[in-house]
């Protein structure tokens, strides 16, 4: 299934996608697309819900995640175009839950922002508690299309704490929707890619990531425990503004489109504070 949330930002309504691709009301089933939901998700005919209005604004694919865990330098080759060294265990921050935006509000460059970056990701969403687990998939709901927005010189002058680089708000726009584990029982080998203004950016696939999304969940539940509709996001592939040469930046007034084959697309544009 492929759950949605639609409505003004703040006050949006669950839904689900049917197979046409019409978002259907989930209101009168759910209260909303968050952890107890996922946790224990109900049984309902799709074809007998109401349907919404086409036009009709997506927000981000689940309510109130208790907490963004992020992955860096999960692909080789972005490590690379960062002069960072390749990780041997995976490298975890955490981003601003108050980040988190809808897949085409706009982003926000913060006052003063110079190196504003974009970062395309899969999304790991969590649909029952995970503690030192030894089997990750039995614990990952489904996934979805995340954006690690990055202010860079937050992120590498000001100490070294990625956090600060990562939290602005409007910095994780999350969905479309979020496709369920079991019709993507295995999310690697999928075309992953940003385009700027129409000029493709990055162009991955999620095949090259250095640890798959079920170790990623084994090996973060030792740290931390993972509770139902936490979000994981597992890197970036190369292309990133701050790679190239010369690095090139986000502007008020640009557009992101990006995506991940079967996971949907964000249309976001770029606006100053």
């Amino acid at each position: 299934m492929r759950f949605v949330r639609w409505g003004e930002a703040g006050a949006e309504n669950p839904g689900v996608l049917d197979a046409s691709g019409t978002i259907r009301d989930l209101s009168g089933i759910v209260t909303d697309i968050d952890g107890a939901m996922l946790a224990n998700i109900p049984a309902f005919d799709i074809d007998a819900l109401p349907e919404v209005p086409h036009q009709t604004r997506l927000g981000p694919c689940i309510a109130r995640p208790g907490k963004l865990v992020c992955v860096g330098l999960n692909y080789a080759d972005h490590a690379a175009e960062g002069g960072w060294d390749v990780p041997t265990e995976p490298v975890l921050f955490m981003k601003a839950t108050t980040a988190i935006s809808g897949p085409t509000d706009p982003v926000i460059l913060p006052p003063g922002s110079q190196r504003t970056d974009w970062e395309v990701e899969l999304g790991i969403i969590i649909g029952r508690a995970a503690k030192h687990t030894s089997d990750g998939a039995a614990h990952i709901a489904g996934y979805c299309v995340v954006n690690d927005i990055s202010e860079r010189a937050y992120q590498q002058e000001m100490g070294g704490q990625w956090t600060k680089g990562k939290s602005c708000d409007t910095f994780a726009p999350i969905g479309p929707w979020m496709v369920t584990a079991d019709e993507i029982t295995d999310p690697t080998g999928r075309g992953i890619w940003l385009d700027v203004d129409g000029d493709r950016m990055q162009d991955g696939n999620t095949d090259t990531m250095i640890f798959k999304p079920a170790f990623l969940v084994e090996y973060i539940s030792r740290f931390m425990t993972l509770e139902p509709g936490d979000l994981i996001t597992t890197g970036t592939p190369p292309g990133v503004g701050m790679g190239k040469s010369p690095q090139v930046f986000l502007r008020d007034g640009q557009e992101m489109r990006l995506g991940i084959d079967g996971l949907g697309e964000q249309i976001l544009p770029v606006r100053a504070s």
